[in-house]
Protein backbone atom coordinates (compact mmCIF):
# COMPACT_ATOMS: atom_id res chain seq x y z
CA UNK A 1 0.00 0.00 0.00
CA UNK A 2 1.10 3.59 -0.69
CA UNK A 3 0.95 6.60 1.64
CA UNK A 4 0.61 10.32 1.03
CA UNK A 5 2.17 12.44 3.80
CA UNK A 6 0.99 16.05 3.92
CA UNK A 7 3.77 18.49 4.88
CA UNK A 8 2.98 21.68 2.99
CA UNK A 9 1.53 23.63 5.92
CA UNK A 10 3.06 26.98 6.82
CA UNK A 11 3.14 26.36 10.58
CA UNK A 12 1.89 29.81 11.51
CA UNK A 13 1.05 28.74 15.07
CA UNK A 14 4.69 27.76 15.63
CA UNK A 15 6.29 30.99 14.52
CA UNK A 16 9.04 32.16 14.86
CA UNK A 17 10.39 28.59 14.76
CA UNK A 18 8.84 27.99 11.34
CA UNK A 19 10.30 31.14 9.78
CA UNK A 20 13.56 29.22 9.32
CA UNK A 21 12.45 25.60 9.00
CA UNK A 22 9.53 23.27 8.48
CA UNK A 23 7.43 22.50 11.55
CA UNK A 24 7.54 18.82 10.61
CA UNK A 25 11.31 18.80 11.28
CA UNK A 26 11.08 20.14 14.83
CA UNK A 27 12.58 17.40 17.03
CA UNK A 28 10.77 15.53 19.79
CA UNK A 29 12.90 13.13 21.82
CA UNK A 30 15.74 14.27 19.53
CA UNK A 31 14.14 13.07 16.29
CA UNK A 32 12.13 15.21 13.85
CA UNK A 33 8.35 14.87 14.13
CA UNK A 34 8.22 13.70 10.52
CA UNK A 35 10.69 10.88 11.25
CA UNK A 36 8.23 9.50 13.82
CA UNK A 37 5.45 9.70 11.19
CA UNK A 38 7.53 7.72 8.71
CA UNK A 39 8.40 5.22 11.45
CA UNK A 40 4.66 4.63 11.88
CA UNK A 41 4.14 4.10 8.17
CA UNK A 42 7.06 1.70 7.84
CA UNK A 43 5.85 -0.21 10.89
CA UNK A 44 2.38 -0.50 9.30
CA UNK A 45 3.84 -2.10 6.18
CA UNK A 46 3.53 0.85 3.81
CA UNK A 47 5.61 0.13 0.71
CA UNK A 48 6.20 3.65 -0.64
CA UNK A 49 5.34 7.24 0.31
CA UNK A 50 4.84 10.57 -1.40
CA UNK A 51 5.56 13.62 0.76
CA UNK A 52 3.57 16.68 -0.29
CA UNK A 53 5.67 19.78 0.36
CA UNK A 54 5.43 23.50 -0.32
CA UNK A 55 7.53 25.23 -2.97
CA UNK A 56 11.23 24.78 -2.26
CA UNK A 57 11.28 22.68 0.93
CA UNK A 58 14.92 21.78 0.40
CA UNK A 59 15.40 21.12 4.11
CA UNK A 60 12.66 18.46 3.96
CA UNK A 61 14.20 16.77 0.93
CA UNK A 62 17.66 16.76 2.51
CA UNK A 63 16.37 15.34 5.80
CA UNK A 64 14.33 12.51 4.25
CA UNK A 65 16.30 11.78 1.12
CA UNK A 66 14.82 8.96 -0.93
CA UNK A 67 13.70 6.95 2.09
CA UNK A 68 16.63 4.56 2.69
CA UNK A 69 16.43 5.19 6.43
CA UNK A 70 12.99 3.55 6.49
CA UNK A 71 13.46 0.99 3.72
CA UNK A 72 10.53 2.72 2.01
CA UNK A 73 10.98 4.71 -1.23
CA UNK A 74 10.01 8.37 -0.79
CA UNK A 75 9.06 10.72 -3.61
CA UNK A 76 7.81 14.31 -3.48
CA UNK A 77 4.92 16.36 -4.85
CA UNK A 78 4.62 20.15 -4.59
CA UNK A 79 1.55 22.05 -3.41
CA UNK A 80 2.33 25.45 -4.87
CA UNK A 81 -0.16 27.36 -2.70
CA UNK A 82 -1.98 26.56 0.59
CA UNK A 83 -5.34 25.56 -0.90
CA UNK A 84 -6.41 23.05 1.74
CA UNK A 85 -5.84 19.43 2.70
CA UNK A 86 -8.05 18.06 -0.08
CA UNK A 87 -6.01 19.98 -2.63
CA UNK A 88 -2.79 18.64 -1.07
CA UNK A 89 -4.11 15.10 -1.52
CA UNK A 90 -5.04 15.94 -5.10
CA UNK A 91 -1.49 16.95 -6.07
CA UNK A 92 -0.36 13.38 -5.25
CA UNK A 93 -2.86 11.78 -7.64
CA UNK A 94 -0.23 10.69 -10.16
CA UNK A 95 1.68 8.90 -7.40
CA UNK A 96 -1.44 7.12 -6.12
CA UNK A 97 -2.65 6.05 -9.57
CA UNK A 98 -5.47 3.53 -9.12
CA UNK A 99 -4.52 2.10 -5.70
CA UNK A 100 -6.10 2.37 -2.25
CA UNK A 101 -3.82 4.58 -0.12
CA UNK A 102 -3.19 6.12 3.30
CA UNK A 103 -3.12 9.87 4.01
CA UNK A 104 -1.16 10.95 7.09
CA UNK A 105 -0.81 14.59 8.20
CA UNK A 106 2.89 15.09 8.82
CA UNK A 107 2.51 17.00 12.09
CA UNK A 108 0.30 14.41 13.85
CA UNK A 109 1.63 11.66 16.10
CA UNK A 110 0.18 8.54 17.72
CA UNK A 111 1.35 6.74 20.83
CA UNK A 112 0.74 3.30 19.34
CA UNK A 113 1.23 4.10 15.68
CA UNK A 114 -1.32 3.32 12.95
CA UNK A 115 -0.65 -0.36 12.25
CA UNK A 116 -3.99 -1.53 13.62
CA UNK A 117 -5.91 1.05 11.59
CA UNK A 118 -4.10 0.13 8.35
CA UNK A 119 -4.67 -3.59 8.83
CA UNK A 120 -8.31 -3.32 9.90
CA UNK A 121 -9.31 -0.73 7.30
CA UNK A 122 -7.52 -2.34 4.36
CA UNK A 123 -10.11 -5.06 3.67
CA UNK A 124 -13.05 -2.69 4.10
CA UNK A 125 -15.32 -2.50 1.06
CA UNK A 126 -16.23 1.20 1.40
CA UNK A 127 -14.50 4.05 -0.45
CA UNK A 128 -12.80 5.47 2.65
CA UNK A 129 -11.99 5.03 6.32
CA UNK A 130 -11.18 7.65 8.97
CA UNK A 131 -9.36 7.43 12.29
CA UNK A 132 -11.09 9.20 15.19
CA UNK A 133 -10.17 10.26 18.73
CA UNK A 134 -12.14 11.92 21.53
CA UNK A 135 -11.06 15.47 22.37
CA UNK A 136 -11.96 18.00 25.05
CA UNK A 137 -12.77 20.83 22.62
CA UNK A 138 -13.78 19.52 19.17
CA UNK A 139 -14.40 23.02 17.78
CA UNK A 140 -10.76 23.11 16.63
CA UNK A 141 -10.98 19.94 14.52
CA UNK A 142 -12.90 18.18 11.83
CA UNK A 143 -15.69 16.46 13.78
CA UNK A 144 -17.46 13.16 13.09
CA UNK A 145 -21.09 12.33 13.80
CA UNK A 146 -22.09 8.69 14.30
CA UNK A 147 -25.57 7.19 14.35
CA UNK A 148 -26.90 4.94 17.13
CA UNK A 149 -25.30 1.91 15.47
CA UNK A 150 -21.91 3.63 15.40
CA UNK A 151 -21.89 4.31 11.66
CA UNK A 152 -20.36 7.52 10.36
CA UNK A 153 -23.13 9.72 8.97
CA UNK A 154 -21.52 13.17 8.75
CA UNK A 155 -18.27 15.11 9.12
CA UNK A 156 -17.84 18.85 9.55
CA UNK A 157 -14.81 21.13 9.71
CA UNK A 158 -14.37 23.12 12.95
CA UNK A 159 -18.10 23.44 13.79
CA UNK A 160 -19.18 26.13 16.25
CA UNK A 161 -21.62 23.65 17.78
CA UNK A 162 -19.98 20.22 17.45
CA UNK A 163 -22.32 17.23 17.17
CA UNK A 164 -19.85 15.03 19.10
CA UNK A 165 -16.42 15.01 20.73
CA UNK A 166 -14.98 12.75 18.01
CA UNK A 167 -12.20 14.48 16.07
CA UNK A 168 -10.72 13.37 12.75
CA UNK A 169 -7.12 12.71 13.65
CA UNK A 170 -5.47 13.37 10.32
CA UNK A 171 -5.05 9.76 9.18
CA UNK A 172 -7.33 8.48 6.41
CA UNK A 173 -7.59 5.61 3.98
CA UNK A 174 -9.03 6.33 0.53
CA UNK A 175 -9.87 4.60 -2.70
CA UNK A 176 -9.01 6.67 -5.81
CA UNK A 177 -12.68 7.72 -5.92
CA UNK A 178 -11.64 10.41 -3.41
CA UNK A 179 -10.24 12.40 -6.34
CA UNK A 180 -13.71 12.51 -7.95
CA UNK A 181 -15.05 13.77 -4.62
CA UNK A 182 -12.38 16.48 -4.44
CA UNK A 183 -13.23 17.58 -7.97
CA UNK A 184 -16.89 17.86 -6.93
CA UNK A 185 -16.48 20.19 -3.92
CA UNK A 186 -15.97 23.93 -3.77
CA UNK A 187 -13.61 25.98 -1.60
CA UNK A 188 -14.84 26.65 1.92
CA UNK A 189 -15.39 30.09 3.44
CA UNK A 190 -11.67 30.28 4.16
CA UNK A 191 -10.87 29.60 0.49
CA UNK A 192 -9.62 26.03 0.90
CA UNK A 193 -10.67 22.64 -0.38
CA UNK A 194 -11.50 20.85 2.88
CA UNK A 195 -10.86 17.14 3.23
CA UNK A 196 -13.97 16.97 5.43
CA UNK A 197 -16.09 18.25 2.53
CA UNK A 198 -14.65 15.56 0.25
CA UNK A 199 -15.40 12.87 2.85
CA UNK A 200 -18.92 14.22 3.31
CA UNK A 201 -19.37 14.01 -0.45
CA UNK A 202 -18.37 10.33 -0.31
CA UNK A 203 -20.89 9.73 2.48
CA UNK A 204 -23.64 11.39 0.46
CA UNK A 205 -22.78 9.61 -2.78
CA UNK A 206 -21.78 6.17 -1.50
CA UNK A 207 -23.59 5.92 1.81
CA UNK A 208 -20.71 4.43 3.78
CA UNK A 209 -17.37 5.61 5.12
CA UNK A 210 -15.82 3.45 7.83
CA UNK A 211 -14.57 4.87 11.11
CA UNK A 212 -12.07 3.50 13.65
CA UNK A 213 -10.87 4.72 17.05
CA UNK A 214 -7.24 5.66 17.63
CA UNK A 215 -5.30 3.22 19.77
CA UNK A 216 -3.59 5.18 22.57
CA UNK A 217 -2.82 8.89 22.60
CA UNK A 218 -2.97 11.19 19.59
CA UNK A 219 -1.53 14.71 19.32
CA UNK A 220 -1.59 17.44 16.70
CA UNK A 221 1.73 19.28 17.13
CA UNK A 222 0.53 22.62 15.79
CA UNK A 223 1.38 24.72 18.87
CA UNK A 224 4.50 25.02 21.07
CA UNK A 225 2.74 23.54 24.09
CA UNK A 226 1.64 20.56 21.99
CA UNK A 227 5.20 19.98 20.77
CA UNK A 228 6.42 19.98 24.38
CA UNK A 229 3.63 17.60 25.35
CA UNK A 230 4.62 15.15 22.60
CA UNK A 231 8.26 15.44 23.63
CA UNK A 232 7.20 14.38 27.13
CA UNK A 233 5.16 11.46 25.85
CA UNK A 234 7.95 10.29 23.55
CA UNK A 235 10.56 10.45 26.30
CA UNK A 236 8.29 8.44 28.59
CA UNK A 237 7.98 5.78 25.87
CA UNK A 238 11.72 5.30 25.18
CA UNK A 239 12.89 1.74 25.91
CA UNK A 240 14.07 1.32 29.49
CA UNK A 241 16.95 -0.91 28.40
CA UNK A 242 18.45 1.96 26.37
CA UNK A 243 18.83 4.20 29.45
CA UNK A 244 22.35 4.59 30.85
CA UNK A 245 23.67 2.97 33.99
CA UNK A 246 23.99 5.74 36.63
CA UNK A 247 27.12 4.08 38.02
CA UNK A 248 28.88 4.54 34.70
CA UNK A 249 29.14 8.32 35.03
CA UNK A 250 30.78 10.72 37.44
CA UNK A 251 27.60 12.79 37.86
CA UNK A 252 24.13 12.57 39.34
CA UNK A 253 21.60 10.55 37.37
CA UNK A 254 18.02 10.06 38.51
CA UNK A 255 15.38 8.21 36.51
CA UNK A 256 15.74 7.24 32.86
CA UNK A 257 18.43 9.24 31.07
CA UNK A 258 19.65 8.59 27.52
CA UNK A 259 23.12 9.73 26.50
CA UNK A 260 23.83 9.57 22.79
CA UNK A 261 27.29 8.92 21.32
CA UNK A 262 30.02 11.22 22.55
CA UNK A 263 27.93 13.20 25.04
CA UNK A 264 29.93 14.44 28.08
CA UNK A 265 28.35 15.22 31.44
CA UNK A 266 30.46 16.74 34.23
CA UNK A 267 29.57 17.84 37.75
CA UNK A 268 25.86 17.90 36.86
CA UNK A 269 22.53 16.37 37.82
CA UNK A 270 20.24 14.92 35.17
CA UNK A 271 16.79 13.83 36.22
CA UNK A 272 14.92 11.78 33.62
CA UNK A 273 13.23 11.05 31.49
CA UNK A 274 15.67 13.12 29.46
CA UNK A 275 17.85 12.67 26.39
CA UNK A 276 21.24 14.26 25.75
CA UNK A 277 22.28 14.34 22.10
CA UNK A 278 25.51 13.15 20.53
CA UNK A 279 28.62 15.25 21.19
CA UNK A 280 26.86 17.43 23.78
CA UNK A 281 28.72 18.98 26.70
CA UNK A 282 26.84 19.40 29.99
CA UNK A 283 28.78 20.98 32.88
CA UNK A 284 27.73 22.27 36.32
CA UNK A 285 24.11 22.09 35.26
CA UNK A 286 20.75 20.62 36.15
CA UNK A 287 18.76 18.99 33.34
CA UNK A 288 15.27 18.18 34.58
CA UNK A 289 12.57 15.79 33.43
CA UNK A 290 11.10 15.86 29.92
CA UNK A 291 14.06 17.65 28.39
CA UNK A 292 15.66 16.87 25.02
CA UNK A 293 19.07 18.38 24.27
CA UNK A 294 20.05 18.35 20.60
CA UNK A 295 23.42 17.14 19.35
CA UNK A 296 26.58 19.27 19.73
CA UNK A 297 24.92 21.61 22.21
CA UNK A 298 26.76 23.01 25.22
CA UNK A 299 25.15 23.76 28.60
CA UNK A 300 27.32 25.27 31.34
CA UNK A 301 25.89 26.47 34.67
CA UNK A 302 22.32 25.99 33.45
CA UNK A 303 19.01 24.82 34.95
CA UNK A 304 16.51 23.53 32.43
CA UNK A 305 13.49 21.22 32.37
CA UNK A 306 10.44 20.34 30.26
CA UNK A 307 12.13 21.86 27.22
CA UNK A 308 13.52 21.14 23.76
CA UNK A 309 16.96 22.40 22.79
CA UNK A 310 17.78 21.88 19.12
CA UNK A 311 21.30 21.11 17.82
CA UNK A 312 24.36 23.36 18.14
CA UNK A 313 23.06 25.60 20.92
CA UNK A 314 25.27 27.34 23.51
CA UNK A 315 23.65 28.12 26.87
CA UNK A 316 25.62 29.46 29.79
CA UNK A 317 24.80 30.92 33.20
CA UNK A 318 21.02 30.71 32.91
CA UNK A 319 19.49 29.88 36.27
CA UNK A 320 16.09 28.61 35.10
CA UNK A 321 14.62 27.61 31.75
CA UNK A 322 11.22 25.91 31.74
CA UNK A 323 8.67 24.88 29.08
CA UNK A 324 10.80 26.31 26.28
CA UNK A 325 11.81 25.48 22.71
CA UNK A 326 15.16 26.75 21.47
CA UNK A 327 15.91 26.58 17.75
CA UNK A 328 19.13 25.52 16.05
CA UNK A 329 22.34 27.40 16.95
CA UNK A 330 20.76 29.54 19.63
CA UNK A 331 23.17 31.41 21.91
CA UNK A 332 21.77 32.13 25.38
CA UNK A 333 23.91 33.72 28.10
CA UNK A 334 23.42 35.55 31.36
CA UNK A 335 23.83 39.33 31.48
CA UNK A 336 25.67 40.52 34.61
CA UNK A 337 23.69 43.70 35.27
CA UNK A 338 20.08 42.71 36.05
CA UNK A 339 18.42 40.49 38.69
CA UNK A 340 17.70 36.83 37.95
CA UNK A 341 14.27 35.34 37.27
CA UNK A 342 12.71 32.26 35.72
CA UNK A 343 12.58 32.43 31.91
CA UNK A 344 10.45 30.95 29.16
CA UNK A 345 11.42 30.98 25.49
CA UNK A 346 10.33 30.10 21.99
CA UNK A 347 13.46 30.93 20.01
CA UNK A 348 14.00 30.40 16.31
CA UNK A 349 17.24 29.31 14.66
CA UNK A 350 20.34 31.50 15.19
CA UNK A 351 18.70 33.53 17.99
CA UNK A 352 20.95 35.25 20.51
CA UNK A 353 19.63 36.33 23.91
CA UNK A 354 21.35 38.13 26.79
CA UNK A 355 19.68 37.61 30.18
CA UNK A 356 19.81 39.43 33.52
CA UNK A 357 21.78 37.89 36.38
CA UNK A 358 21.63 38.09 40.18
Amino acid sequence: MKAVVLCAGRGTRLRPLTHTGAKHLIPVANRPILFHVLDDLADAGIESACVVVSEGAQDMREALGSGERWGMPISYAVQEAPRGLAHAVQVAQDFVADERFIVYLGDNLFGNGIRRFVHEASPHDGPAAVLLARVADPRHFGVAQLDQEGRLIAVEEKPADPPSDLALTGVYMFDPVIFDAINSIRPSARGELEITDAIQHLIAENGEVASFSADGWWRDTGRPEEVLDVNRLMLEALPTEDAINPDALDCGIEGRVYLQDGARVEDSLIRGPAIIGAQCHIEQSFVGPFTSIGERSSLVDVEIENSIVMPDCEIEGVSRIDSSILGNQVSLRRNQHQPSRSSKFILADHSEVSLPTS
